[in-house]
């Protein structure tokens, strides 16, 4: 929803949030979140308007909120109404407001250094309890700068200073986070600066209705935390598709020619179009896939992305489509050879005539609404698309992934036989348990898959810790290497064992990227073996469809399972029992453990 896009309109969100929710709640496909507010000051307009960035990203919350100031009673003495909502999410909203005692001239080195451990101390020994009794993501508030300096500049860099108190409380803060992957910062010293902090701190708000910030701040902040939640939950946005005049580089390729394009450090404007280039190869070196679509002719577009003063060459995207085709029908065709959904895109062109009509015709993409060059990041930053709450190893290497698809496409396009073409690929794969080592992976593909999804459930990471640790389960994991490179772990399966003799699946999935490679019949081989290996006799599987998960809907009919029920929703639930003499399916891939 473009009302709910950076930059905002805050007197029309705030006056019409309901209605805004109403449409919102219309979204099909949502998946439902609990999540505890634990507030150190008002938080009742905070939670109204996180709940419609939620929405937008097709979460549903409900919420816990804690009554005024008591998120350390809420967090250290018990709730029974907490304990029974058992959160998902846990959002400590406290602010500088909350720090009682600060630093005075009176006070020596040893005393202030006390003083910044046991402030300290109070809040690790809230999120250790926290975290000892709920399988919870905690998100915790860092401190904002106050709106006055006692000290003047030396507030910053005197140890009696409330500036350098709060710099170095807020840097346990942060080695608390970097130990802990279910704890997360939400960096609201950095939004009250982007906002201001003079208005951000207006006292108005605080002695009228004891609101840390002014009213109209509210939407930076819960659009924050909403996106360190859907970045959680796999919600990012994984892909660029960028136009190329007045967008990469200043001018048109075609009338102007690469040599009077204004890219580069000779020029002012050059200089942003370079700047804004090198803010995109820093998203591609994180795992953004990056993609040209373009009304150009292709040797024009190749020209002038091989321009001696640009950062971005030819081979740093995936896709260029550089041609006089309508662009929706590029996204679509740049959609379909990623195989990736297009709402996985965000589109950045300069022309808001071309913007309009992706956005009209192309569901789910995002569209920035970018205008002088000079704000492309800033537009494009604050809307957090790619917020990033757990990185892999496999994120580094998702260009060179996709890539290697391409490779393989090229060279499939040389056989008659499919068969043939996948023994030719030389696969091997190692499926086995889960490894403390591929936990973090193993939780991110799970918020990520979304197609080959079962049963479309969502883990974080402290729920896979959980799962491991469960002895009553099998977890599958499976890498996949062939000639081309190594994918990476591409497919996980989750089971419950119930009754001693049955295993229930409650995860099965696997990147599109693997697709049609038997893959999913070697996963099927491992989870037999281990099953029998545990006396399990019968598998029960479970489809819930979406919109996006139709591609696996005869998935099990394929591994062999008997369809036993379906509802009016088409939820199906299918049944393997496991032969004495079970046949592997997979003969193509070699299976290392």
């Amino acid at each position: 929803m473009k009302e709910l896009q950076y930059p905002f309109d805050v007197d029309y969100l705030i006056k019409n949030k309901r209605k805004i929710k109403k449409q919102l709640l219309l979204k099909p496909g949502l998946i439902e979140k609990k999540i505890a507010i634990l507030g150190g000051s008002t938080t009742s307009e905070i939670k109204n308007i996180l709940e419609l960035f939620l929405l937008n990203y097709g979460i549903e919350p409900t919420f816990y909120e804690s009554e005024y100031n008591k998120y350390y009673e809420d967090a250290m003495f018990g709730n029974e109404e907490l304990d029974e909502f058992d959160p998902d999410i846990i959002y400590i909203h406290t602010t500088n407001r909350n720090i009682i005692d600060y630093p005075t001239m009176l006070d020596d080195e040893k005393t202030i250094n006390e003083m910044l451990n046991t402030e300290y101390e109070k809040y690790k020994k809230m999120w250790d309890h926290l975290f000892a009794k709920f399988s919870a993501v905690i998100i915790q508030n860092n401190f904002e700068y106050p709106f006055y300096r006692l000290l003047g500049n030396k507030d910053a860099s005197d140890i009696h200073g409330k500036i350098n108190f709060i710099t170095r409380l807020n840097q346990k803060f942060y080695d608390y986070a970097n130990k802990s992957k279910n704890f997360f910062i939400n960096d609201i010293n950095y939004i009250s600066s982007c906002y201001g902090l003079d208005k951000w701190a207006n006292q108005f708000y605080w002695h009228m209705y004891k609101y840390a910030m002014e009213v109209p701040a509210i939407p930076y902040l819960s659009f924050n935390i909403a996106n360190i939640i859907k970045s959680i939950y796999g919600k990012n946005k994984k892909a660029f598709v960028l136009d190329l005049d007045n967008t990469l580089w200043g001018g048109i390729v075609g009338d102007d020619g690469v040599e009077n394009l204004a890219i580069g450090p000779e020029v002012p404007s050059g200089q942003v179009y370079f700047e804004f280039q090198k803010y995109l190869n820093e998203h591609r070196n994180l795992g953004v896939i990056l993609n040209i679509n373009s009304k150009n002719d292709y040797e024009n577009a190749i020209a002038g992305l091989n321009h001696p003063a640009g950062l971005l060459k030819p081979e740093n995207f995936i896709i260029i489509k550089a041609n006089w085709d309508p662009k929706n029908l590029n996204i679509k065709a740049i959609s379909e050879e990623l195989n990736i959904g297009a709402d996985s895109f965000v589109f950045v062109d300069d022309n808001p005539a071309e913007r309009s009509i992706v956005e009209n015709y192309v569901d789910g993409i995002a569209v920035p609404e970018i205008d002088v060059p000079e704000n492309y990041i800033k537009i494009i930053d604050r809307n957090g698309y790619f917020e990033m709450t757990n990185f892999s190893e496999e994120d580094l290497k998702k260009t060179d992934l996709y890539k290697d698809n391409a490779k393989r496409s090229q060279m499939m396009a040389t056989f008659d036989n499919y068969d043939d073409y996948l023994i030719s690929l030389k696969m091997k794969a190692e499926i086995t348990s889960f490894k403390p080592i591929y936990l973090e992976r193993i939780s991110q593909l799970t918020n990520k898959s979304n197609q080959f999804n079962l049963t479309t459930k969502r883990y974080t990471l402290a729920d896979i810790e959980e799962v491991n640790n469960n002895d009553n389960c099998i977890k599958l994991y499976g890498k996949l290497e062939d000639i081309f490179g190594d994918n990476g772990v591409i497919s996980v399966v989750i089971g419950t064992i119930k009754n001693a003799i049955e295993l229930h699946i409650d995860l099965w999935i696997m990147s599109c990227r693997v697709l049609k490679r038997n893959m999913e019949f070697a996963m099927m081989d491992k989870l037999v073996e281990k099953a029998k290996e545990r006396g399990i006799k019968t598998i029960y599987g479970y489809y819930y469809p979406t919109l996006k998960n139709k591609m696996v809907r005869d998935f099990y009919n394929l591994q062999g399972f008997e369809e036993i029920s379906c509802d009016e929703e088409g939820n199906k639930v299918y049944k393997f029992d496991i032969p004495e003499e079970y046949i592997n399916k997979n003969n193509v891939i070699e299976v290392n453990e």
